[in-house]
Order: C-alpha cells, then structure tokens, then sequence
C-alpha cells in the first residue's frame, strides 16, 4: 500500500478561496476560523478536455429505460432499530449514528456487532476511543460472545484500509469518526479536514465492494454532528440517540435515510444489559394515582403513536412577571395557550407561574396536543384531578375552538389497547368499536366537561 503523502492546501469554506497554508482570517472575504485542508486535485495534463479528443465514460439515457434497485435488506433482530432503518440493514451502505456522550451510541453498535457476528456476518469493530479490554468488559455485561467478533482498536485509518484489503467483511464499525487519523492529511484527528476525507474513502469503499458501514458521530453542543455538514450528506442514513437520562428513555430518530421513510422512531431503554427495546409503553405509567394538572395525550411521532403524561403546574406567583416555563414543549405555543384560556375560558393566568413538562423525555412539536396542554393546565389551575381513563387530542385556534388533528383512528387504536375509555376529541361521534368519542368544540365545551369529570 503507498502511504506516500499527498499535496493538500487550504480552503475557505465561505468564499472558496485556496491558500498554501491555514489562516486565522481569509484575505479575501474576512470570514475567520474558515480555513480547511483540503487535498489538492491534480491538474489534467492538457489543462481540460479538448473537444475531439475527449471520450466521455457516461452518457444520457431515458429515465424509462432505467430498472429499479432492489435492495437486499439484513435484520439484526432488534426490533426498533430495524424500524427506524426503514425494514433492516441495506447491503453496502453507510450509516451515520450521531447522539451526545454517554446516550449509548457505542453500545447498540457492540449489541449490533454481536448480533451480526452471531448469524456468520464477519464484522470489523474499530474503536479509537476505548481500549481492547474496556470493549471486552462491555462486552461480557451485554453477554457478546466474543469469540466471533474482530476487533480492531486504532485510530489510523490506514491500519483499517489494511485490514480490509487483506480480509473480507462483510460489515465495518467505526467508534467513533472524530478519532479517526489519516497519514495523508497534516492536519489532527477530529477536524473537519479529517473528518470529511476518511468518510469520502469510507463511501468510495462501501459503494465499489458492498461493505456495509456504520459510523459514530460525536455532537456539538448545538446538538449537531461534529463536523462538516457534507458528512450528513454523503452518507445514506443518519440516526440521532436523543431522550432522557433519568430515566433512562432513548430515542433513536431518522433523519436522512435513501432507503426508507424518515417518519420512523425507535423507542429503547438503558439497563445493564444493554439497550433494550421499550416500545411504546416508555412515556407513560398507568399505575400513578391521577393527580391536579396530569393529562394523558396520544402524539404522532413520525406514523407511530404514543400515548404520553403532560404535566402543568399553575401556581401564584410572586415576581413582578409570572414564569412561563416549558420542557418538551415550544415555549411560544404554550404563550398562545394561556392567551386563549385566559380569553375564552376566563382563566386568570396572568398571576401565575406556568409549568410544563412532557414525562419521559419525549419532545412534542405537533399541534395535537393542544387540547391536552389546555386541560392540564385547566386542571392545575383549578386543583382537580382528571381520571386516568381518558386521553386527550386536539388542536386549539386563536378564537377558542378545537380542530381534529391527523391520523385520529390510530391514535384511537392505540388508546384503546392501552385501556382508555373516553377518547376526548373534537370528533362529531358519539361511540367507537372499541373506546367511547368525547365530542369537544371549543375551550368552553372542554371547561364544562373537565368540570363534570372531576366531581
């Protein structure tokens, strides 16, 4: 293998303009910190193509003409995570999983080692962030059976061209990105040089010979993939572990996949034996007694639903001006709602401190949840407890009514298999199959009958 050093140069990333060496403050458009090595391209020989002489390898071709992929999937066996892949693992392609320190990103893909190595799939685990015995000992608390699996703890990326052009994998694993080093860039592991070359090699090796790739992405504080954002879209698929660590919820999202929908979530648990699947019973616990300001709502994430606990606290205030807090929840949408309560139902908000909190970690962007946040905060503020037996899904207008939202049978589904017996829902129907339809209209429907339950 020649490991000779290549010419590289300097980029600005804001203007495009070339360098021989790294610059605080680009000369020409004033942009700072934007210089990134780059590796230079060679010039042709005759300075372009010349026309007569050149022969181009590609030609244009009838869209009709063309046959569909079909693609070969591989399922781990881990449930959700087949889920959110969109059916299973797409031979010879590259997968992003991104998440902060500590989430659990190293250990679904040891978990997903092991389960690949057990059905005769020769995996390569590299790791440039954790030594061969600390591997081993996760790997003993996960029950891997390590003598089916290779590992490989580096953080030249050279050592892992060697090893795959003298083995054949199947599948390569790499923990994580940032620590990867290549010989033919000066620059040090973890910039954006760095990283942007090893996955360009990484992409021309899984697309020329079918190797499958993982790779494991650090985040910023922001929440974003450390890194140039071309490495989102170089490769086919990008996961994000967010959730709860108190309680231990993750949830895995998809957030680019060629080859599948990117409305699936996959819903996991931390234990000590590793990651396990939680489904959907993560963000709920039926066995609490029903308290002042506890509403369960069914939300969509992606075309699953969930039924989650929506808490509000409204308390008296004793600032100049009441706090309005929310966690899981936009902070602006909860305004509007107080707004309209205030308004429409004549709730004196205005003189308390308003808290809202989505249990189990779970963020909520979608606007069914309005009628929810409205009868917990109905609730609280009024001090009565609303039965467990019941959920609530709605969208709430400036003017005080309730619109249905998306996709109301299968949330009706699924409150119903969890046991719910009043679904309350802007809905004109008296019954269902399976649970009874609560008809509300406006906010002042949904006062008189928060009322009538709570007696």
């Amino acid at each position: 293998m020649n490991l000779a050093k290549i010419k590289t140069s300097y980029v600005c990333q804001n203007c495009g303009s070339v360098s021989p060496k790294w610059m605080g403050r680009c000369p020409e458009c004033s942009a700072w910190n934007s210089f990134v090595e780059e590796v230079a391209e060679k010039p042709s020989p005759s300075g372009g193509p010349v026309p007569g002489k050149y022969s181009p390898s590609a030609s244009p071709v009838s869209l009709a003409c063309v046959k569909g992929l079909e693609t070969s999937r591989f399922m781990t066996g881990i449930g959700e995570l087949d889920q959110v892949l969109g059916g299973g693992i797409v031979k010879g392609s590259v997968v992003l999983i991104g998440g902060e320190p500590g989430i659990g990103k190293s250990t679904v893909m040891l978990q997903v080692a092991g389960i690949l190595s057990e059905k005769e799939k020769r995996t390569l685990y590299v790791s440039g962030e954790e030594s061969p015995a600390q591997i081993r000992l996760r790997a003993d608390r996960l029950s891997v059976r390590p003598e089916k699996l290779e590992l490989l703890a580096t953080t030249a990326f050279e050592d892992v061209l060697f090893t795959l052009a003298d083995n054949k994998y199947d599948y390569l694993i790499i923990d994580s990105i940032q620590t990867m080093v290549s010989s033919e860039l000066s620059s040090s592991g973890g910039t954006v040089g760095q990283v942007r070359h090893i996955t360009y090699r990484l992409v021309e090796l899984a697309k020329s010979s079918g190797l499958t790739v993982f790779i494991v992405g650090q985040v910023t504080k922001d929440g974003n993939i450390a890194g140039p954002k071309v490495l989102e879209h170089l490769v086919d698929t990008v996961l994000y572990f967010e959730g709860d660590y108190s309680r231990g919820v993750r949830i895995l999202r998809s957030v680019k996949n060629r080859f599948g929908s990117t409305d699936e979530v996959g819903i996991f648990e931390m234990s000590s034996k590793g990651l396990l699947e939680a489904g959907n019973k993560a963000f709920m616990d039926l066995g609490q007694e029903p308290a002042a300001g506890k509403v369960l709502c069914p939300v969509l994430e992606g075309s699953r639903p969930f039924i989650v606990e929506i808490q509000a606290l409204a308390a008296p205030t004793f600032f100049q001006y009441p706090k309005r807090n929310a966690t899981g929840f936009d902070p602006n949408r909860l305004n509007m709602l107080i707004a309209i309560l205030e308004k429409k139902g004549g709730l004196s908000l205005s003189g308390a401190d308003v808290y809202l909190n989505v249990a189990g970690g779970l963020r909520v962007n979608e606007p069914a949840a309005d009628l929810a946040v409205c009868a917990a905060l109905i609730s609280s503020f009024k001090d009565k407890p609303i039965p467990f037996d019941r959920v609530f899904a709605g969208e709430v207008g400036l003017t005080g009514e309730a619109r249905p939202a998306p996709n109301m049978q299968g949330r009706m589904s699924e409150a119903a298999r969890f046991g719910m017996k009043f679904f309350c829902v802007p809905v004109k129907s008296d019954k269902s199959e399976s649970i009874e339809l609560v008809n509300i209209k406006d906010i002042g429907g949904l006062m008189e009958y928060l009322a009538a339950a709570g007696k």
